[in-house]
């Protein structure tokens, strides 16, 4: 099986868009948690999105990260679940409290803990923040990024390659550009394939307090609906809500592709993965330990980083024995893959 690579320090080093070293992340002077540790004791913590932990996703891929560091540097992490109908004061106290308690870095999982830490990181100006998915200015703050569009594109190859309707779906969990730039590329990605394939993209909700990325049976609905219409291949870009859009497709017979992490991997997805085709992955896990090992080595990074195709930030997963089985599938994506990084194709970021 092969995987899209972790990310190393090195890596992030030589990016495209660079990420400073800066001095700024070193130790706090604040005491440490309830429990009594000192600062030296702490490590890595991140705050998730909507959805939480479990989502076999976007937050499931971070927690890897903090996993894995927690296992090379031996020191305490923590993790901290989203509440509903949190507020962006809610999520302020939550970064400030992981910043006070002497976690370093702190890291905000998903594009809606842009404002906060916009706030939280200039009052804690010795701890080194994180941000995935959005691009928060400040002196302590790494903004990690990905090309979700140059990944969709290879899902769109795929679905192209893969349906046999001419009719494929894209599933969205809420109405906004993060999610725009996964449709962008997979409706480009299958027109580019096979002009005559039909793509049918709806999206769950408008805002994320409606539950677009958290409601499992809103994913499954929307993507029943699009199955009656004929779409026999389903891309998902919907957190814990893509679970129902696989659980829709798997009883019906058709394709799903998995999205942020290699879904057809994840164990509570197990009774679904053979109609896991493929997987539009993001190496979020690799991001947040690459900031981790960047503050452990004293050379915290910040400044804006974008992980796409050229720099194995994003990819394509071929985990199923039957993505190879489909004819033309592998030559299309790896011949999609290289003109991208090369140039030849630039993925749009809009539908």
């Amino acid at each position: 099986m092969r995987r899209i690579p972790r990310l190393t320090s090195a890596a992030v080093g030589v990016a495209s868009l660079a990420l400073a070293a800066t001095a700024c992340g070193g130790t706090s002077s604040e005491d440490g948690g309830d429990d009594g540790a000192s600062k030296q004791d702490l490590g890595l913590a991140i705050a998730y999105d909507v959805g939480g932990k479990g989502d076999q996703s976007f937050n499931d891929a971070a927690y890897a990260g903090l996993e894995r560091a927690k296992k090379e540097y031996g020191y305490k992490t923590a993790d901290i679940e989203p509440t509903d109908g949190e507020t962006d004061a809610d999520k302020e106290q939550r970064l400030a409290s992981l910043a006070r308690q002497g976690y370093n870095p702190v890291i905000g999982i998903g594009y809606a803990y842009g404002t906060a830490m916009q706030k939280v990181a200039a009052d804690y100006p010795d701890t080194t923040f994180g941000i995935v998915d959005s691009v928060v200015e400040g002196d302590n703050v790494a903004s990690l990024v990905f090309a979700e569009n140059e990944a969709s594109y290879l899902a769109g190859v795929a679905a192209a390659k893969a349906t046999e309707t001419k009719t494929v779906g894209f599933v969205g969990g809420v109405d906004v550009p993060l999610i725009h730039k996964f449709q962008a590329g997979f409706e480009q990605g299958v027109a580019d394939t096979d002009p005559k394939v039909k793509v049918i993209s709806q999206y769950l909700t408008q805002t994320a307090e409606e539950g677009g990325f958290s409601s499992p049976d809103k994913g499954k609905a929307a993507a029943e609906g699009q199955i009656e219409k004929k779409a026999d291949v389903v891309y998902q870009a919907a957190g814990l809500s893509g679970q129902g859009v696989i659980e829709a497709a798997a009883a019906n017979k058709v394709w799903a592709i998995g999205v942020d992490s290699d879904q057809y991997a994840q164990e509570a997805l197990a009774k679904y993965k053979d109609s896991i085709l493929t997987s539009a992955l993001k190496d979020i896990d690799g991001a947040v330990f690459a900031l981790a090992e960047s503050v452990e080595d004293g050379k915290p990074l910040t400044g804006t980083k974008t992980f796409d195709l050229k720099s194995d930030g994003v990819g394509l997963s071929e985990s199923n024995p039957k993505y190879a089985e489909v004819a033309g599938l592998e030559d299309a994506v790896s011949t999609a893959k290289e003109k991208i990084i090369s140039g030849d194709i630039k993925v749009q970021t809009e539908p």
